[in-house]
Protein backbone atom coordinates (compact mmCIF):
# COMPACT_ATOMS: atom_id res chain seq x y z
CA UNK A 1 0.00 0.00 0.00
CA UNK A 2 1.05 3.46 -1.12
CA UNK A 3 1.42 6.43 1.44
CA UNK A 4 -1.68 9.28 1.63
CA UNK A 5 -1.11 12.82 0.49
CA UNK A 6 -4.66 13.34 2.52
CA UNK A 7 -2.95 16.09 4.58
CA UNK A 8 0.06 17.09 1.62
CA UNK A 9 -0.93 19.42 -0.89
CA UNK A 10 1.50 19.83 -4.08
CA UNK A 11 2.37 23.51 -4.53
CA UNK A 12 4.52 23.21 -7.86
CA UNK A 13 4.78 21.55 -11.00
CA UNK A 14 8.07 20.05 -11.44
CA UNK A 15 9.08 21.60 -14.59
CA UNK A 16 7.69 25.18 -12.92
CA UNK A 17 10.03 25.59 -10.26
CA UNK A 18 12.80 28.31 -10.86
CA UNK A 19 15.18 30.50 -9.85
CA UNK A 20 12.50 32.56 -8.26
CA UNK A 21 11.71 29.81 -5.97
CA UNK A 22 15.32 29.69 -4.00
CA UNK A 23 14.84 29.58 -0.45
CA UNK A 24 11.21 28.68 -0.62
CA UNK A 25 9.99 25.36 0.75
CA UNK A 26 8.25 23.43 -1.88
CA UNK A 27 5.66 20.23 -2.63
CA UNK A 28 6.12 18.21 -5.81
CA UNK A 29 4.92 15.03 -6.43
CA UNK A 30 5.31 12.73 -9.67
CA UNK A 31 7.50 9.91 -11.35
CA UNK A 32 10.62 8.66 -10.53
CA UNK A 33 12.86 9.12 -13.57
CA UNK A 34 16.14 8.42 -12.41
CA UNK A 35 17.68 7.60 -9.16
CA UNK A 36 21.80 8.49 -8.74
CA UNK A 37 23.46 7.59 -5.61
CA UNK A 38 26.85 9.80 -5.66
CA UNK A 39 29.15 9.16 -2.80
CA UNK A 40 26.64 8.84 -0.04
CA UNK A 41 24.09 11.27 -1.75
CA UNK A 42 21.16 10.57 -3.87
CA UNK A 43 20.10 12.48 -6.58
CA UNK A 44 16.63 11.56 -8.28
CA UNK A 45 14.62 13.16 -11.38
CA UNK A 46 11.36 13.69 -10.68
CA UNK A 47 9.47 14.07 -13.51
CA UNK A 48 5.46 15.23 -14.24
CA UNK A 49 4.07 16.26 -17.37
CA UNK A 50 5.74 19.98 -17.26
CA UNK A 51 9.08 19.01 -17.01
CA UNK A 52 11.50 17.25 -14.74
CA UNK A 53 13.37 18.58 -11.68
CA UNK A 54 16.06 17.08 -9.36
CA UNK A 55 16.02 16.18 -5.74
CA UNK A 56 19.00 15.70 -3.29
CA UNK A 57 18.47 13.44 -0.35
CA UNK A 58 21.36 14.38 2.16
CA UNK A 59 22.47 11.67 4.74
CA UNK A 60 22.08 14.84 6.96
CA UNK A 61 18.38 14.73 6.50
CA UNK A 62 18.05 11.60 8.67
CA UNK A 63 18.51 8.22 8.48
CA UNK A 64 15.07 7.41 7.81
CA UNK A 65 14.35 9.80 4.91
CA UNK A 66 17.73 8.55 3.28
CA UNK A 67 16.88 4.82 3.69
CA UNK A 68 13.54 5.49 2.11
CA UNK A 69 15.28 7.34 -1.11
CA UNK A 70 17.66 4.60 -1.31
CA UNK A 71 14.70 2.04 -2.18
CA UNK A 72 13.08 4.10 -4.96
CA UNK A 73 13.16 2.87 -8.62
CA UNK A 74 12.05 4.04 -11.73
CA UNK A 75 8.68 4.94 -12.07
CA UNK A 76 7.87 5.05 -8.51
CA UNK A 77 5.22 7.97 -8.06
CA UNK A 78 6.40 9.93 -4.73
CA UNK A 79 5.30 13.20 -2.95
CA UNK A 80 8.91 15.69 -2.14
CA UNK A 81 8.75 18.24 0.38
CA UNK A 82 12.60 20.82 0.59
CA UNK A 83 13.49 23.79 0.21
CA UNK A 84 14.63 24.95 -3.75
CA UNK A 85 18.37 26.35 -3.62
CA UNK A 86 20.84 26.55 -6.48
CA UNK A 87 22.62 23.87 -7.91
CA UNK A 88 26.42 23.93 -7.22
CA UNK A 89 28.67 24.99 -10.09
CA UNK A 90 29.63 22.75 -12.22
CA UNK A 91 26.50 20.87 -12.24
CA UNK A 92 24.20 23.02 -14.17
CA UNK A 93 22.12 21.31 -16.50
CA UNK A 94 21.95 23.88 -19.56
CA UNK A 95 19.78 21.09 -21.61
CA UNK A 96 16.67 21.42 -18.27
CA UNK A 97 14.53 24.66 -17.93
CA UNK A 98 15.19 23.35 -14.04
CA UNK A 99 18.51 22.81 -14.26
CA UNK A 100 19.75 25.67 -12.51
CA UNK A 101 18.52 24.64 -9.15
CA UNK A 102 17.42 21.58 -7.56
CA UNK A 103 15.26 20.68 -4.08
CA UNK A 104 16.73 19.77 -1.31
CA UNK A 105 14.79 17.19 0.08
CA UNK A 106 13.01 17.23 3.51
CA UNK A 107 10.26 14.61 3.65
CA UNK A 108 9.30 11.46 1.04
CA UNK A 109 6.21 10.10 0.57
CA UNK A 110 6.58 7.10 -2.13
CA UNK A 111 2.76 6.97 -3.11
CA UNK A 112 2.28 3.82 -4.84
CA UNK A 113 5.64 1.69 -5.91
CA UNK A 114 6.24 0.27 -10.18
CA UNK A 115 7.55 -2.68 -11.74
CA UNK A 116 10.08 -2.34 -14.30
CA UNK A 117 8.33 -0.88 -17.07
CA UNK A 118 8.53 -2.89 -20.15
CA UNK A 119 9.43 0.33 -22.47
CA UNK A 120 11.74 3.03 -21.92
CA UNK A 121 9.94 6.18 -19.97
CA UNK A 122 12.60 8.55 -22.67
CA UNK A 123 12.63 10.16 -26.19
CA UNK A 124 14.46 8.03 -28.94
CA UNK A 125 13.65 4.38 -27.80
CA UNK A 126 14.17 1.68 -30.06
CA UNK A 127 11.12 0.03 -29.30
CA UNK A 128 8.71 -1.46 -31.99
CA UNK A 129 5.27 0.80 -32.26
CA UNK A 130 2.96 -2.67 -31.37
CA UNK A 131 4.86 -3.09 -28.19
CA UNK A 132 4.55 0.74 -27.65
CA UNK A 133 0.88 0.86 -28.65
CA UNK A 134 0.19 -2.24 -25.80
CA UNK A 135 1.74 -0.15 -22.80
CA UNK A 136 0.55 2.95 -24.31
CA UNK A 137 0.17 4.36 -20.75
CA UNK A 138 3.69 4.36 -20.67
CA UNK A 139 4.41 5.57 -23.77
CA UNK A 140 2.59 8.37 -23.35
CA UNK A 141 4.91 9.67 -20.28
CA UNK A 142 7.35 9.73 -22.81
CA UNK A 143 8.20 13.65 -22.91
CA UNK A 144 7.86 13.80 -26.48
CA UNK A 145 4.21 12.14 -26.22
CA UNK A 146 3.30 13.94 -23.20
CA UNK A 147 4.50 17.65 -25.41
CA UNK A 148 2.33 16.16 -28.43
CA UNK A 149 -0.75 15.64 -26.23
CA UNK A 150 -0.51 19.43 -24.35
CA UNK A 151 0.13 20.63 -27.86
CA UNK A 152 -3.22 19.00 -29.07
CA UNK A 153 -5.07 20.70 -26.07
CA UNK A 154 -3.68 24.18 -26.91
CA UNK A 155 -4.89 23.89 -30.75
CA UNK A 156 -8.48 22.41 -30.00
CA UNK A 157 -8.48 25.30 -27.26
CA UNK A 158 -7.36 28.10 -30.06
CA UNK A 159 -9.95 26.51 -32.37
CA UNK A 160 -12.65 27.31 -29.91
CA UNK A 161 -11.13 30.63 -29.04
CA UNK A 162 -10.58 31.66 -32.23
CA UNK A 163 -14.06 30.95 -33.69
CA UNK A 164 -16.18 32.02 -30.58
CA UNK A 165 -14.13 35.19 -31.46
CA UNK A 166 -16.13 35.06 -35.20
CA UNK A 167 -19.37 33.99 -33.61
CA UNK A 168 -19.52 30.61 -34.26
CA UNK A 169 -21.78 28.32 -31.87
CA UNK A 170 -20.20 24.88 -30.77
CA UNK A 171 -23.07 22.15 -31.88
CA UNK A 172 -22.84 18.78 -31.28
CA UNK A 173 -24.75 16.42 -34.03
CA UNK A 174 -25.68 12.93 -33.71
CA UNK A 175 -22.68 9.87 -33.56
CA UNK A 176 -25.82 7.01 -33.62
CA UNK A 177 -26.98 7.95 -37.32
CA UNK A 178 -28.69 6.75 -40.34
CA UNK A 179 -25.82 4.91 -43.20
CA UNK A 180 -25.95 6.71 -46.21
CA UNK A 181 -23.03 6.03 -48.68
CA UNK A 182 -20.20 9.30 -48.94
CA UNK A 183 -17.32 7.34 -50.26
CA UNK A 184 -16.18 4.47 -47.46
CA UNK A 185 -18.32 2.20 -45.74
CA UNK A 186 -20.27 2.90 -42.93
CA UNK A 187 -19.45 1.34 -39.66
CA UNK A 188 -22.87 -0.12 -38.46
CA UNK A 189 -24.22 -0.20 -34.96
CA UNK A 190 -27.06 -2.93 -34.67
CA UNK A 191 -30.10 -1.68 -32.95
CA UNK A 192 -31.52 -4.18 -30.12
CA UNK A 193 -34.75 -2.16 -29.53
CA UNK A 194 -35.86 -2.32 -33.77
CA UNK A 195 -33.78 -5.73 -34.27
CA UNK A 196 -32.99 -5.96 -37.74
CA UNK A 197 -32.00 -2.33 -38.54
CA UNK A 198 -28.66 -0.48 -38.05
CA UNK A 199 -27.40 2.99 -37.01
CA UNK A 200 -24.16 4.45 -38.66
CA UNK A 201 -21.41 6.01 -37.32
CA UNK A 202 -20.79 8.98 -39.24
CA UNK A 203 -18.22 9.74 -41.47
CA UNK A 204 -18.45 13.50 -41.07
CA UNK A 205 -21.52 15.95 -39.84
CA UNK A 206 -22.14 16.69 -43.41
CA UNK A 207 -25.59 16.66 -43.80
CA UNK A 208 -26.31 17.78 -40.01
CA UNK A 209 -24.26 20.43 -40.63
CA UNK A 210 -25.95 21.63 -43.64
CA UNK A 211 -29.30 20.96 -41.80
CA UNK A 212 -28.04 23.31 -38.63
CA UNK A 213 -27.89 26.26 -41.46
CA UNK A 214 -31.83 25.56 -42.76
CA UNK A 215 -32.31 25.62 -38.71
CA UNK A 216 -30.88 29.52 -39.12
CA UNK A 217 -27.65 28.38 -36.66
CA UNK A 218 -25.55 30.42 -39.32
CA UNK A 219 -22.61 30.06 -37.88
CA UNK A 220 -21.44 26.34 -36.05
CA UNK A 221 -18.54 24.28 -35.53
CA UNK A 222 -17.65 20.82 -33.62
CA UNK A 223 -14.26 19.13 -32.89
CA UNK A 224 -16.48 16.24 -34.26
CA UNK A 225 -15.78 12.38 -34.23
CA UNK A 226 -15.85 10.81 -37.40
CA UNK A 227 -15.75 7.12 -38.82
CA UNK A 228 -14.74 5.18 -41.77
CA UNK A 229 -14.60 1.86 -42.31
CA UNK A 230 -11.59 1.16 -45.02
CA UNK A 231 -8.51 -0.45 -45.99
CA UNK A 232 -5.72 1.73 -43.97
CA UNK A 233 -2.80 3.52 -44.94
CA UNK A 234 -0.31 4.79 -42.75
CA UNK A 235 -1.40 7.91 -41.61
CA UNK A 236 -5.29 6.87 -41.39
CA UNK A 237 -7.53 5.80 -38.62
CA UNK A 238 -10.47 4.68 -38.25
CA UNK A 239 -11.79 6.76 -36.13
CA UNK A 240 -10.49 10.36 -36.07
CA UNK A 241 -11.15 14.01 -35.40
CA UNK A 242 -12.39 17.16 -37.78
CA UNK A 243 -12.53 20.15 -37.31
CA UNK A 244 -16.00 21.23 -38.77
CA UNK A 245 -17.20 24.40 -39.87
CA UNK A 246 -20.05 25.60 -41.56
CA UNK A 247 -21.20 29.08 -42.24
CA UNK A 248 -24.40 30.85 -44.21
CA UNK A 249 -25.06 33.54 -46.31
CA UNK A 250 -21.47 33.38 -47.37
CA UNK A 251 -19.18 32.88 -50.87
CA UNK A 252 -16.34 30.97 -51.47
CA UNK A 253 -14.16 33.51 -50.51
CA UNK A 254 -15.46 34.42 -47.16
CA UNK A 255 -15.15 31.27 -46.11
CA UNK A 256 -11.58 30.60 -46.94
CA UNK A 257 -10.88 34.39 -45.40
CA UNK A 258 -12.21 32.84 -42.11
CA UNK A 259 -9.72 29.41 -42.73
CA UNK A 260 -6.41 31.24 -43.37
CA UNK A 261 -7.77 33.56 -40.34
CA UNK A 262 -7.77 29.95 -38.01
CA UNK A 263 -4.81 28.46 -39.53
CA UNK A 264 -2.54 31.37 -38.60
CA UNK A 265 -3.75 31.00 -35.40
CA UNK A 266 -3.43 27.40 -35.19
CA UNK A 267 0.06 26.99 -37.01
CA UNK A 268 1.59 30.00 -34.50
CA UNK A 269 1.30 27.24 -31.77
CA UNK A 270 4.09 25.46 -33.26
CA UNK A 271 5.84 28.09 -34.08
CA UNK A 272 4.94 27.94 -37.71
CA UNK A 273 4.30 30.86 -39.77
CA UNK A 274 1.27 31.18 -42.05
CA UNK A 275 0.93 33.66 -45.34
CA UNK A 276 -1.37 36.23 -44.76
CA UNK A 277 -2.86 35.72 -48.08
CA UNK A 278 -2.69 31.79 -49.22
CA UNK A 279 -1.88 31.89 -52.70
CA UNK A 280 -4.79 29.46 -55.11
CA UNK A 281 -3.74 27.29 -57.88
CA UNK A 282 -6.78 25.84 -60.08
CA UNK A 283 -7.13 22.23 -60.14
CA UNK A 284 -5.70 21.58 -63.79
CA UNK A 285 -3.19 23.75 -62.95
CA UNK A 286 -1.90 21.52 -60.01
CA UNK A 287 -2.55 17.98 -62.12
CA UNK A 288 -0.96 19.71 -64.88
CA UNK A 289 2.45 20.81 -63.27
CA UNK A 290 2.43 18.29 -60.06
CA UNK A 291 0.28 15.09 -61.32
CA UNK A 292 -2.13 15.53 -57.89
CA UNK A 293 -4.49 17.95 -56.64
CA UNK A 294 -2.47 18.30 -53.25
CA UNK A 295 0.73 19.70 -54.65
CA UNK A 296 4.03 19.76 -52.78
CA UNK A 297 5.27 23.27 -53.56
CA UNK A 298 8.90 22.57 -51.66
CA UNK A 299 10.81 21.34 -54.82
CA UNK A 300 10.74 21.62 -58.21
CA UNK A 301 10.85 18.32 -60.68
CA UNK A 302 7.42 19.67 -62.06
CA UNK A 303 6.03 17.90 -64.62
CA UNK A 304 6.63 19.09 -68.43
CA UNK A 305 3.88 18.25 -71.17
CA UNK A 306 5.90 16.97 -74.61
CA UNK A 307 3.08 16.00 -76.49
CA UNK A 308 3.13 18.95 -78.78
CA UNK A 309 6.87 18.13 -79.79
CA UNK A 310 6.23 14.38 -80.49
CA UNK A 311 2.61 14.21 -81.97
CA UNK A 312 4.25 13.66 -85.08
CA UNK A 313 7.26 11.40 -84.56
CA UNK A 314 8.31 8.21 -85.75
CA UNK A 315 7.98 6.97 -82.48
CA UNK A 316 4.70 5.47 -82.19
CA UNK A 317 4.29 4.84 -78.14
CA UNK A 318 4.30 8.96 -78.20
CA UNK A 319 2.67 10.01 -81.19
CA UNK A 320 0.30 7.28 -81.00
CA UNK A 321 -0.61 8.00 -77.37
CA UNK A 322 -1.48 11.56 -78.08
CA UNK A 323 -3.55 10.82 -81.34
CA UNK A 324 -5.79 8.97 -79.53
CA UNK A 325 -6.32 11.58 -76.69
CA UNK A 326 -3.27 10.70 -74.38
CA UNK A 327 -0.30 12.70 -72.98
CA UNK A 328 3.32 12.48 -73.13
CA UNK A 329 4.79 14.14 -69.97
CA UNK A 330 7.97 14.27 -68.27
CA UNK A 331 10.34 15.23 -65.09
CA UNK A 332 13.44 16.07 -64.96
CA UNK A 333 15.79 14.54 -62.03
CA UNK A 334 18.15 17.04 -61.93
CA UNK A 335 21.56 15.12 -61.68
CA UNK A 336 20.07 11.87 -61.66
CA UNK A 337 22.18 10.38 -65.46
CA UNK A 338 24.28 8.67 -63.83
CA UNK A 339 21.57 6.41 -61.81
CA UNK A 340 22.04 2.83 -61.88
CA UNK A 341 19.56 0.93 -64.27
CA UNK A 342 18.49 -1.25 -61.23
CA UNK A 343 17.31 2.04 -60.16
CA UNK A 344 15.49 3.43 -63.03
CA UNK A 345 14.41 -0.15 -63.51
CA UNK A 346 12.78 0.28 -60.06
CA UNK A 347 11.41 3.57 -61.23
CA UNK A 348 9.19 2.06 -64.14
CA UNK A 349 7.93 -0.50 -61.62
CA UNK A 350 7.17 2.26 -59.64
CA UNK A 351 5.18 3.84 -62.04
CA UNK A 352 3.48 0.64 -63.07
CA UNK A 353 1.72 0.47 -59.67
CA UNK A 354 -0.16 3.76 -60.82
CA UNK A 355 -1.57 2.00 -64.10
CA UNK A 356 1.49 3.56 -66.40
CA UNK A 357 2.54 0.96 -69.02
CA UNK A 358 5.75 1.63 -68.90
CA UNK A 359 8.39 4.55 -68.73
CA UNK A 360 10.75 6.26 -70.98
CA UNK A 361 14.16 7.75 -70.08
CA UNK A 362 16.90 9.55 -71.06
CA UNK A 363 20.47 9.77 -68.99
CA UNK A 364 21.97 13.00 -70.31
CA UNK A 365 25.79 11.82 -68.91
CA UNK A 366 29.13 13.85 -69.68
CA UNK A 367 30.00 11.88 -72.77
CA UNK A 368 26.75 10.29 -74.33
CA UNK A 369 23.14 10.61 -74.15
CA UNK A 370 22.11 6.88 -72.93
CA UNK A 371 18.56 5.84 -73.43
CA UNK A 372 16.76 3.20 -75.13
CA UNK A 373 14.41 5.12 -77.36
CA UNK A 374 16.98 7.52 -79.00
CA UNK A 375 17.38 5.36 -81.63
CA UNK A 376 13.39 5.70 -82.54
CA UNK A 377 13.78 10.03 -82.10
CA UNK A 378 15.16 12.14 -84.67
CA UNK A 379 17.64 14.36 -83.23
CA UNK A 380 15.44 17.80 -83.51
CA UNK A 381 12.98 16.30 -81.76
CA UNK A 382 15.79 15.05 -78.81
CA UNK A 383 16.86 18.87 -78.53
CA UNK A 384 13.22 19.60 -78.89
CA UNK A 385 12.28 17.51 -75.22
CA UNK A 386 15.36 18.95 -73.54
CA UNK A 387 14.46 22.40 -74.08
CA UNK A 388 11.21 22.14 -72.70
CA UNK A 389 12.35 19.73 -69.47
CA UNK A 390 15.16 22.50 -69.38
CA UNK A 391 17.64 19.57 -69.54
CA UNK A 392 21.83 19.65 -69.16
CA UNK A 393 24.51 17.68 -69.27
CA UNK A 394 24.22 15.21 -66.04
CA UNK A 395 20.58 15.13 -66.00
CA UNK A 396 17.55 12.07 -66.00
CA UNK A 397 14.71 12.37 -68.09
CA UNK A 398 11.71 10.23 -67.04
CA UNK A 399 8.76 10.52 -69.57
CA UNK A 400 5.51 8.61 -69.49
CA UNK A 401 2.72 8.24 -72.30
CA UNK A 402 -0.86 7.13 -71.42
CA UNK A 403 -3.85 8.21 -70.30
CA UNK A 404 -3.44 12.23 -68.71
CA UNK A 405 -5.09 10.53 -65.50
CA UNK A 406 -2.31 8.06 -65.78
CA UNK A 407 0.18 10.15 -66.69
CA UNK A 408 -0.25 12.63 -64.10
CA UNK A 409 -0.48 9.95 -61.15
CA UNK A 410 2.25 8.02 -62.70
CA UNK A 411 4.90 11.38 -62.30
CA UNK A 412 3.42 12.72 -59.67
CA UNK A 413 3.92 9.90 -57.25
CA UNK A 414 7.67 9.85 -59.00
CA UNK A 415 8.31 13.01 -58.80
CA UNK A 416 7.73 12.55 -54.69
CA UNK A 417 9.53 9.38 -54.21
CA UNK A 418 12.67 10.69 -56.28
CA UNK A 419 12.67 13.80 -53.85
CA UNK A 420 11.96 11.80 -50.90
CA UNK A 421 14.72 9.16 -51.49
CA UNK A 422 17.54 12.05 -52.83
CA UNK A 423 16.73 14.65 -49.71
CA UNK A 424 15.19 17.33 -52.33
CA UNK A 425 12.87 18.73 -49.95
CA UNK A 426 13.94 21.29 -47.68
CA UNK A 427 13.04 20.65 -43.79
CA UNK A 428 11.07 23.54 -42.05
CA UNK A 429 9.61 24.76 -44.89
CA UNK A 430 5.64 25.34 -45.37
CA UNK A 431 4.38 25.98 -48.42
CA UNK A 432 0.37 26.54 -48.30
CA UNK A 433 -1.97 26.23 -51.66
CA UNK A 434 -5.54 26.60 -52.10
CA UNK A 435 -6.91 24.43 -54.88
CA UNK A 436 -9.82 26.06 -56.63
CA UNK A 437 -11.99 24.74 -59.43
CA UNK A 438 -12.37 20.88 -58.89
CA UNK A 439 -14.57 19.45 -61.21
CA UNK A 440 -18.01 18.30 -59.83
CA UNK A 441 -17.56 14.85 -60.68
CA UNK A 442 -15.03 12.23 -61.97
CA UNK A 443 -15.21 8.78 -63.76
CA UNK A 444 -15.79 5.72 -61.32
CA UNK A 445 -14.22 3.03 -63.70
CA UNK A 446 -15.20 0.21 -61.35
CA UNK A 447 -18.97 1.61 -61.36
CA UNK A 448 -19.09 2.83 -64.95
CA UNK A 449 -20.22 5.87 -63.78
CA UNK A 450 -19.90 9.36 -62.80
CA UNK A 451 -18.85 9.92 -58.51
CA UNK A 452 -18.75 12.75 -56.77
CA UNK A 453 -15.16 14.28 -56.89
CA UNK A 454 -15.69 15.77 -53.20
CA UNK A 455 -19.21 15.16 -52.48
CA UNK A 456 -22.85 15.12 -53.71
CA UNK A 457 -23.97 18.04 -51.50
CA UNK A 458 -21.29 20.19 -53.29
CA UNK A 459 -22.88 22.92 -55.27
CA UNK A 460 -21.76 23.37 -59.01
CA UNK A 461 -20.39 26.70 -60.51
CA UNK A 462 -23.40 28.80 -61.21
CA UNK A 463 -22.24 29.21 -65.40
CA UNK A 464 -21.97 25.28 -65.48
CA UNK A 465 -24.78 24.40 -63.82
CA UNK A 466 -26.98 24.17 -67.78
CA UNK A 467 -24.18 21.69 -68.57
CA UNK A 468 -25.45 18.95 -65.73
CA UNK A 469 -27.89 17.99 -68.41
CA UNK A 470 -25.56 18.34 -72.07
CA UNK A 471 -22.09 17.80 -70.32
CA UNK A 472 -21.96 16.88 -66.32
CA UNK A 473 -17.90 15.61 -66.81
CA UNK A 474 -17.35 19.23 -67.54
CA UNK A 475 -18.93 20.75 -64.62
CA UNK A 476 -16.60 22.64 -62.47
CA UNK A 477 -17.66 23.28 -58.83
CA UNK A 478 -17.22 25.28 -55.94
CA UNK A 479 -15.25 23.38 -53.57
CA UNK A 480 -11.75 24.17 -51.71
CA UNK A 481 -9.37 22.39 -50.36
CA UNK A 482 -5.87 23.66 -48.41
CA UNK A 483 -3.03 21.35 -49.21
CA UNK A 484 0.41 21.99 -47.41
CA UNK A 485 3.78 20.23 -48.54
CA UNK A 486 1.46 17.57 -50.36
CA UNK A 487 -0.41 17.09 -47.68
CA UNK A 488 -4.32 17.91 -47.55
CA UNK A 489 -5.17 20.03 -44.53
CA UNK A 490 -8.46 19.88 -45.05
CA UNK A 491 -11.78 20.77 -47.80
CA UNK A 492 -15.03 22.17 -48.19
CA UNK A 493 -16.93 24.12 -50.74
CA UNK A 494 -20.08 25.52 -51.27
CA UNK A 495 -23.48 23.48 -50.65
CA UNK A 496 -26.52 23.10 -53.01
CA UNK A 497 -29.34 24.81 -50.87
CA UNK A 498 -31.78 24.11 -53.25
CA UNK A 499 -34.20 20.93 -53.29
CA UNK A 500 -34.61 20.51 -57.51
CA UNK A 501 -30.82 21.14 -57.75
CA UNK A 502 -29.91 19.07 -55.32
CA UNK A 503 -31.90 16.15 -57.09
CA UNK A 504 -30.18 16.78 -60.46
CA UNK A 505 -26.69 16.05 -59.17
CA UNK A 506 -28.37 13.42 -57.25
CA UNK A 507 -29.52 11.83 -61.08
CA UNK A 508 -26.62 12.58 -62.51
CA UNK A 509 -24.44 10.07 -59.46
CA UNK A 510 -27.32 7.82 -60.75
CA UNK A 511 -29.02 7.39 -57.55
CA UNK A 512 -32.48 6.80 -58.04
CA UNK A 513 -35.63 8.87 -56.73
CA UNK A 514 -36.36 5.95 -55.14
CA UNK A 515 -32.57 6.17 -52.77
CA UNK A 516 -32.74 9.67 -52.65
CA UNK A 517 -36.09 9.17 -50.79
CA UNK A 518 -34.73 5.95 -48.74
CA UNK A 519 -31.10 7.80 -48.38
CA UNK A 520 -31.53 11.95 -48.39
CA UNK A 521 -35.42 12.23 -48.01
CA UNK A 522 -35.47 14.57 -44.44
CA UNK A 523 -32.75 16.62 -46.53
CA UNK A 524 -35.08 17.05 -49.46
CA UNK A 525 -37.93 18.01 -47.36
CA UNK A 526 -35.69 20.59 -45.69
CA UNK A 527 -34.67 22.25 -48.24
CA UNK A 528 -38.67 22.77 -49.22
CA UNK A 529 -38.95 24.95 -46.19
CA UNK A 530 -36.16 28.10 -47.04
CA UNK A 531 -32.58 27.57 -47.41
CA UNK A 532 -29.90 30.17 -46.98
CA UNK A 533 -26.85 30.03 -49.20
CA UNK A 534 -24.01 28.34 -47.37
CA UNK A 535 -20.62 26.64 -47.12
CA UNK A 536 -18.02 25.54 -45.09
CA UNK A 537 -14.36 23.14 -44.43
CA UNK A 538 -13.36 20.46 -42.49
CA UNK A 539 -10.06 19.93 -40.87
CA UNK A 540 -8.11 16.67 -40.04
CA UNK A 541 -7.34 17.65 -36.77
CA UNK A 542 -4.88 14.49 -36.29
CA UNK A 543 -3.39 15.75 -39.72
CA UNK A 544 -2.84 18.94 -38.72
CA UNK A 545 -1.49 18.13 -35.39
CA UNK A 546 0.80 15.65 -36.85
CA UNK A 547 2.67 18.54 -39.03
CA UNK A 548 2.38 21.15 -36.00
CA UNK A 549 4.19 18.72 -33.68
CA UNK A 550 6.86 18.09 -36.10
CA UNK A 551 5.99 14.18 -36.02
CA UNK A 552 5.90 11.56 -38.91
CA UNK A 553 2.87 9.36 -37.50
CA UNK A 554 -0.44 10.43 -36.79
CA UNK A 555 -1.09 7.39 -33.99
CA UNK A 556 2.43 9.97 -32.70
CA UNK A 557 -0.78 12.33 -31.91
CA UNK A 558 -3.77 10.45 -31.04
CA UNK A 559 -4.05 9.58 -27.54
CA UNK A 560 -5.11 6.01 -28.11
CA UNK A 561 -4.53 5.10 -31.86
CA UNK A 562 -5.46 1.88 -33.73
CA UNK A 563 -2.73 -0.14 -35.61
CA UNK A 564 -2.79 -0.21 -39.78
CA UNK A 565 -4.88 -3.26 -39.15
CA UNK A 566 -7.67 -1.32 -37.09
CA UNK A 567 -6.99 -2.76 -33.76
CA UNK A 568 -5.63 -2.07 -30.16
CA UNK A 569 -2.72 -4.11 -28.69
CA UNK A 570 -3.89 -2.07 -25.37
CA UNK A 571 -7.61 -3.63 -25.17
CA UNK A 572 -7.34 -6.56 -27.55
CA UNK A 573 -10.40 -4.75 -29.63
CA UNK A 574 -12.38 -5.74 -31.69
CA UNK A 575 -12.73 -8.93 -30.02
CA UNK A 576 -15.32 -11.60 -29.68
CA UNK A 577 -19.02 -10.60 -27.51
CA UNK A 578 -20.77 -13.03 -25.74
CA UNK A 579 -23.72 -15.13 -27.41
CA UNK A 580 -26.29 -13.49 -24.91
CA UNK A 581 -25.17 -10.19 -26.63
CA UNK A 582 -25.74 -11.10 -30.12
CA UNK A 583 -29.17 -13.07 -29.45
CA UNK A 584 -30.66 -9.48 -27.40
CA UNK A 585 -29.26 -8.16 -30.87
CA UNK A 586 -31.11 -10.68 -32.88
CA UNK A 587 -27.82 -11.47 -34.82
CA UNK A 588 -25.89 -14.90 -35.56
CA UNK A 589 -22.40 -14.96 -36.89
CA UNK A 590 -21.88 -17.57 -39.74
CA UNK A 591 -18.98 -19.71 -38.66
Amino acid sequence: MGETIKDLKRTHLCGEVSKGDNETKVTIMGWVQKRRDHGGVIFTDIRDRSGIIQVVFNPDAGEELFEKADSLRSEYVVAITGEVEPRPEGNINPELPTGEIEIKAEELRVLDAAETPPIQIEDNIDTGEDVRLKYRYLDLRRPKMTKLMGLRHQVTKTTRDFLDQKDFWEIETPILTKSSPEGARDYLVPSRVNQGQFFALPQSPQIFKQLLMVSGMERYFQIARCFRDEDLRANRQPEFTQIDMEMSFVNQEEVMEVTEGLMKELFAVGDIEVPAKIKRMTYQEAIDRFGSDKPDLRFGMELKNLSEVVKDSDFNIFSGTVSSGGQVKGINFKGGADSPRSTIDGFEEYVKMFKAKGLAWMALREDELKSPIAKFLAEEEIEAIKKVMNAEKGDLLLIVADKPSVAAAALGNLRLKIAKENNLIPAEVYKFVWIVDFPLFEYDETEDRLAALHHPFTAPAEADVEKLDSDPASVKSKAYDLVLNGEELGGGSIRINNHKLQEKVFSVLSISEEEQQEKFGYLLEAFDYGTPPHGGIAFGLDRLMMIIGRTDSIRDVIAFPKTQKATSPLTNAPSKVDKKQLQELGISIRS
